[in-house]
């Protein structure tokens, strides 16, 4: 910032730029107690990998699809039996 002959403004001036890079440092502070706070909840809930979710979620389609499989051929070998 320009300096004036006013003391009084510039004051006024130091004081608005200490209190703005003051705020900065708060925020900072924030951020990172928040961001500290939530990886620490994430690591509490225990949480699936997503590697390990597709896995299992491609095993359940394959025996989905096997049952279904199977169900049909149940179906088709009762219906050629006689009762």
């Amino acid at each position: 910032m320009a300096q004036t002959d006013n003391p009084f403004l510039d004051g006024m001036a130091k004081m608005f730029t200490d209190a703005a890079g003051m705020a900065q440092g708060v925020r900072a502070e924030i951020d990172t107690f928040v961001k500290q706070r939530l990886e620490r909840l994430v690591a509490e809930m225990d949480f699936v990998p997503r590697e390990e979710f597709e896995a299992v979620k491609a095993m359940a389609a394959k025996a989905r699809a096997e049952n279904e499989s199977l169900a049909a051929r149940i179906a088709a070998l009762e219906s050629k039996t006689p009762s």
